[in-house]
C-alpha cells in the first residue's frame, strides 16, 4: 500500500502540491488525473522517492520511500520523457537495469524487444518518441517491481499500440499483482483501465475515489418540464452542479445515484426527463468548474 500523508512542495514561490493525501491499495490500477500544473508529475516523482517533500511522506509498504533503498526497489518510474544513456542500445539498458533490479527478467525483455520490433542493437537515440516510450514501459514491466509509476505513459503511442500496452499491464497483475499508478491528462485513455481515481487541482486533492462509485454518484439528467411547474420549485430538492437551458430543455448535472434521481423526477411534473452517467471526462470537467476552473471562461475570456 501506498499512502501520501499531507505532502507539500514548493519551487522557489510557485506552490506545486499543497497537503495531499491519498491511499493507493494493492492490485488496483490508480489513475491520477488533473488540470495542467495541478502537480501530477511533482506527486510522482516524490512518490518515487526522486524528490522530498517540505512537508509530509511518503510512504511504501510501512517504509518512508525517500530514506528507505528496499522501498525504492520495489518501483519503477516512467518519466513523461524517458531517459536512456547516449548512444546506449536496448540491449544496454537492459543490462543496466538488470544490474539495479535482481529481478529483471532478460529474457521476456528480449522477447518483449522482438515482438515490438525494437532492435536490441538499435540506437534508442534514432527511435521516434512513442518508440522510446514502448522501451520505457518494457523496461519497468521486465524489472517485475510491485508498482509501476508511469507519467502520461500513453503519449505518443498509437490506438493499436496503447491497447496491447493497456493489454500487457493487465496480464502483469494477474500474474503477479503488479499495480500501476497512471498519470495522465487523457481520461478517456484512463477510463477503461484504472480502478481508482484521484483528481488533483491547484496542487490539491479534489476527490480520490473508486471510479464505478464516482460514476455511479453522479448523473447528467435532460428534462423538460410540464407548463405548470415552476424551475424553482421542480429542482429545489436537487443537489446541481451545474445547469445549462436550451430552450425548454434543462441539462443538468446531479449528484446521486440514477435510482435516486430517477424517482426523484418521477416525482414531480415533467414532459420528458432521462438519466445519463456521465464518462470520467465530464465528471472532470464538472468538478473543476465547481473550483472554478471553467472551459468557457478560458476559450472565451
Amino acid at each position: 500500500m501506498i499512502e501520501i500523508r499531507d505532502v507539500s512542495k514548493s519551487f522557489e514561490d510557485i506552490q506545486a502540491v499543497d497537503h495531499v493525501n491519498i491511499n493507493i491499495k494493492e492490485d488496483s490500477v490508480f489513475g491520477l488525473i488533473g488540470t495542467n500544473g495541478a502537480g501530477k508529475s511533482t506527486v510522482l516523482r516524490m512518490m518515487s522517492g526522486v524528490i522530498r517533500p517540505d512537508k509530509g511522506e511518503v510512504v511504501i509498504d510501512g517504509m518512508p520511500v525517500f530514506d528507505h533503498v528496499e522501498a525504492k526497489e520495489r518501483i519503477f518510474f516512467i518519466a513523461d520523457e524517458p531517459y536512456f544513456f547516449a548512444n546506449a542500445t536496448p540491449e544496454d539498458m537492459g543490462r543496466y537495469y538488470a544490474g539495479v533490479y535482481p529481478n529483471f527478467d532478460m529474457l521476456h525483455y528480449y522477447q518483449f524487444l522482438e515482438n515490438f520490433e525494437l532492435g536490441r542493437r538499435r540506437k534508442v537515440r534514432t527511435f521516434s518518441k512513442g518508440m522510446k516510450k514502448q522501451l520505457a514501459i518494457l523496461c519497468g514491466i521486465c524489472a517485475r517491481t510491485k508498482y509501476l509509476f508511469c507519467d502520461e505513459t500513453f503519449d505518443g503511442l498509437d490506438p493499436v499500440m496503447r491497447q496491447g500496452i493497456k493489454s500487457l499491464m493487465a496480464k502483469e497483475m494477474d500474474d503477479r499483482g503488479m499495480t500501476p499508478i497512471i498519470a495522465s491528462h487523457n481520461l478517456r485513455e484512463l477510463e477503461d483501465i484504472c480502478d481508482h481515481v484521484g483528481l488533483l487541482h491547484r496542487g490539491g486533492v479534489l476527490l480520490s475515489r473508486e471510479l464505478e462509485e464516482m460514476k455511479c454518484n453522479i448523473q447528467k439528467v435532460q428534462c423538460v418540464l410540464d407548463d405548470s411547474t415552476s424551475e424553482e420549485e421542480a429542482l429545489k430538492g436537487l443537489d446541481i452542479v451545474k445547469s445549462e437551458k436550451r430552450g425548454s430543455l434543462y441539462t443538468l448535472t446531479v449528484r446521486g445515484s440514477r435510482e435516486e434521481i430517477v424517482n426523484y423526477f418521477g416525482s414531480i411534473k415533467t414532459v420528458f426527463f432521462e438519466a445519463l452517467p456521465l464518462s470520467l471526462e465530464e465528471i472532470f470537467i464538472s468538478e473543476t468548474e465547481v473550483v472554478g476552473y471553467d472551459i468557457k471562461k478560458i476559450i472565451l475570456g
